[in-house]
């Protein structure tokens, strides 16, 4: 099979990237440091018919984008998010179910010298297996060792290396030696492109739930404001009005002053045995109870001394 000249497989990638961005609403921006050329078959394969991933020089990517700006400027937005090691996976699926693949397309790897550590790295307490000649190189990385039946034991769980840090020839060195591949690797979603914006991928983890309590919490700072200016908003005048009937309804309390809503309020003042009425029945503890409901529990309270005078205990 002959290859194609260079010039000819840069248009023929311009014309792919631009049908893409025509076909496809959607997008993410992802990184792909650490990936390999079979893990990257093994992504293509897991997205076939949801998904299509394609990486390339970020010039190349730059310059096609540029070229599609006359017919949809909003691409403009990705140019500034195009550097170091990244690629796009376009899809018209929905976006969560694609993040998620993505993210469950991960492999081990060991940790290698000179790389950037995406978390935090830890060796667990435990029997080496290796000789008594190799305490002084875990006495270099301060790591508390001891003998035991011949071999090293790491007696306590160490922090090797932090988030963020380069992974120095020594750690590198002995997590290989302990078998331990602390890192993996895989796509990782960096930007997500949608109707023309472009946001962080944690947004799709906002449910409706969410969006509702945020919204609810606004209104409630709102409504506080608007209270403690006097100035009327939507959200503070249903307090306004509930207060001002709670006002109106002391005065009509303590003067001759009536209207309908403080009618039955005067008329609770006027017969205080209404209150008692009203209360629901609720057993005695000490407090004045109802005529009828002390009536009630005077038969049961003489059958429960007459019981207690029968002289028997429960286990007699």
């Amino acid at each position: 099979m002959v290859r194609e000249d260079k010039s000819t497989w840069k248009a023929n990638y311009f014309a792919k990237l631009v049908s893409l961005l025509e076909e496809y609403p959607k997008c993410f921006i992802v990184g792909a440091d650490n990936v390999g050329s079979k893990q990257m078959q093994e992504i293509r394969i897991a997205l076939r018919g949801k998904a299509v991933v394609l990486m390339g020089k970020n010039t190349m990517m730059r310059k096609a984008i540029r070229g599609h700006l006359d017919k949809n400027p909003d691409l403009e937005r990705l140019l500034s998010h195009i550097k170091q090691n990244v690629g796009f996976v376009f899809t018209n699926e929905e976006l969560v179910d694609i993040r998620d693949l993505l993210l469950a397309n991960k492999v081990k790897a060991p940790a290698r010298a000179g790389a950037i550590a995406p978390l935090d790295v830890i060796v667990p307490a435990q029997n080496t297996g290796m000789g008594p000649e190799k305490t002084s190189f875990f006495q270099a990385l301060s790591i508390p060792t001891k003998i035991t039946k011949g071999t090293i034991e790491i007696i306590q769980d160490v922090p090797l290396i932090s988030e963020g840090n380069k992974v120095g020839m020594s750690e590198a060195t002995l997590l290989n030696m302990l078998n331990i591949s602390p890192f993996t690797y895989g796509l990782v979603v960096q930007k997500v492109y949608e109707a023309g914006s472009v946001f962080d991928p944690e947004i799709l983890d906002i449910t409706d739930e969410d969006l509702k309590a945020r919204f609810m919490q606004g209104v409630a700072t709102v409504a506080a404001v608007s209270l403690s200016i006097n100035y009327p908003t939507m959200a503070s005048v249903p307090h306004s009005i509930v207060n001002g009937m709670k006002n109106l309804l002391s005065v009509a309390a303590v003067t001759d002053i009536t209207f309908k809503e403080a009618e039955m309020i005067k008329e609770y003042l006027a017969d205080p045995s209404k209150f008692a009425a009203a209360a629901p029945a609720a057993p005695a503890t000490g407090g004045a109870a109802a005529p009828a409901a002390a009536a009630k529990a005077a038969p049961v309270e003489e059958e429960e001394d007459e019981d207690d005078d029968m002289g028997f205990g429960l286990f007699d």
